[in-house]
């Protein structure tokens, strides 16, 4: 079963040694990096406007439902992008060198087929 759409989802974890590394900085360095990851993930956008079907993000705080009920939980998702793309391959490509992880301490991207709801 094939697919051209692709869930991309930006992990992190808040206790990571990059995250405190991150949180270590001067303020103005920290601020100065803010601002020059938010112009290479706009460019990034740019770039692959014609791709990209959704993003989401940042992702707010996590509830888990199951059969026990409703528990407020923390996960390592950030953010998402879905976007299409004529492989796997090349889907993970367009996240190669993201912002995500090589200006701010957002250490990975999952990308993940979606695939068509049987019978649907």
């Amino acid at each position: 079963m094939s697919t051209d759409t692709y869930l991309a989802v930006f992990l992190g974890s808040k206790t990571s040694p990059k995250m405190a590394a991150w949180n270590a900085l001067p303020e103005a360095e920290r601020k100065a990096k803010e601002k020059e990851g938010m112009a290479a993930w706009k460019a990034w956008v740019e770039k692959h406007q014609g791709a990209i079907q959704a993003m989401g993000g940042p992702l707010g705080k996590t509830k888990k439902v199951d059969a026990n009920g409703i528990t407020d939980i923390s996960n390592q998702m950030g953010a998402f992008t879905v976007v299409r793309a004529a492989s796997h391959e090349a889907a993970a490509k367009m996240f190669e060198n993201h912002p995500h992880f090589a200006i701010f301490p957002g250490e990975t991207i999952e990308i993940m087929p979606v695939l068509p709801i049987p019978g649907g």
